[in-house]
């Protein structure tokens, strides 16, 4: 490996619920503009885009050394589609849970997504993807106002926590948008 696949990555310690209120100046996502029954077809859609992606040729670079590869990110959404599924599991089964603490830049690390081959990470993306798709699809019209919270205290409906989920797609994938410029 040479240095630049190795450089460390700065974790991000943002809090992004404002994105639950005003859209995203970045990407571009607007919570007003997502309908909760489509939820499970815009995680099929951007689960498409990250299959695109991880056949470029490219997608084990990092844009800049500190900068996390096409391949990276998709290890990200694989793993925030697992996050949310237990999370959304958790809310439909529970009354007002509490999540586990997730550290995503400990799981990079841990998981070695730097070392990742594009084509390995494909399959359990769009397994991970099309299993919390499911479950959205599957949100009785009564449940979609269940509450819960996570360990900061920020609290979530299922409703707002798959805007929430969407909005982690929609930004990561404005994040390698350069991979498909050519």
């Amino acid at each position: 490996m040479t240095d630049e696949t190795t450089a460390e990555i700065a974790p991000d310690t943002k809090d992004w619920t404002w994105v639950l209120d005003h859209p995203c100046p970045d990407c571009g996502f607007d919570p007003t503009a997502v309908d909760r029954v489509a939820l499970g077809d815009a995680i099929r859609d951007n689960t498409d885009f990250w299959v695109s992606a991880l056949a470029s040729p490219r997608a084990g670079e990092r844009p800049e050394p500190t900068v996390w590869s096409p391949t990276e990110y998709a290890c990200h959404v694989r793993d925030v589609h697992r996050v949310f599924l237990g999370r959304v599991e958790q809310m439909l089964a529970e009354e007002d849970p509490r999540f586990a603490n997730w550290d995503q830049d400990e799981t990079a690390v841990a998981e070695r997504y730097d070392e990742q081959r594009a084509a390995d990470v494909v399959p359990d993306l769009v397994a991970a993807a099309e299993a919390v798709a499911d479950a959205y699809d599957r949100v009785p019209d009564d449940a979609w106002a269940r509450p819960g919270r996570r360990s900061n205290g920020s609290v979530f409906t299922v409703e707002s926590l798959g805007s929430y989920h969407l909005h982690d797609l929609v930004h990561h994938r404005w994040d390698v948008r350069w991979i498909m410029a050519g």
